[in-house]
């Protein structure tokens, strides 16, 4: 009886155990090292078309880690650049395959009553393997497409961190 007992306790606290570990996550996130080269290089590519943009790096939860503004970058471009990067960190998506997504779908146009968010080009989310650790904004391009392809310049040149 008394083995049973103690038998009964072990299997108890081994269960504890496992359903303990199971509720703390272990999560990849953006370092400010990471988000300084995202910046920097992001605001480079810009910089080489003649794009006088802002690039915002933020973390998985939207926060704001790194912000490069380029000489001569419009004002509007730093406010720009956060909700876009806030927006793609959040939904986990471009935001130009959002904003063409709200275009095509009547239901999703919703989407920009979400407070900051913005549906415009210029959003990449930062990925370690399919998991989001971030994203990066981008504004003052003449086109969202251009903010877009410069952002996925700057992930490109932070790939050899991405691991």
């Amino acid at each position: 009886m008394i083995k049973l007992h103690h038998t009964s306790v072990l299997m108890l606290a081994l269960l504890s155990f496992a359903a303990s570990a199971q509720a703390v996550r272990t999560e990849k996130n953006m370092s400010l090292e990471l988000a300084n080269k995202i910046a920097a290089a992001t605001v480079a590519a810009c910089s080489a078309d003649k794009f006088n943009v802002t690039a915002t790096v933020v973390d998985r939860a939207g926060t704001v880690r790194a912000v490069q503004r380029a000489d001569n970058a419009g004002t509007h471009t730093l406010a720009a650049s956060q909700a876009k990067a806030f927006t793609s960190a959040s939904a986990k998506n471009t935001t130009l395959a959002m904003m063409e997504g709200a275009q095509k779908n009547p239901a999703a146009a919703n989407l920009t009553q979400i407070p900051g968010f913005l549906l415009l080009g210029g959003g990449v989310p930062v990925k370690v393997g399919d998991e989001v650790i971030g994203a990066v904004g981008v504004g003052g391009a003449p086109g969202g497409h251009l903010d877009e392809k410069c952002a996925m310049t700057g992930i490109a040149a932070a790939q050899d961190m991405l691991k």
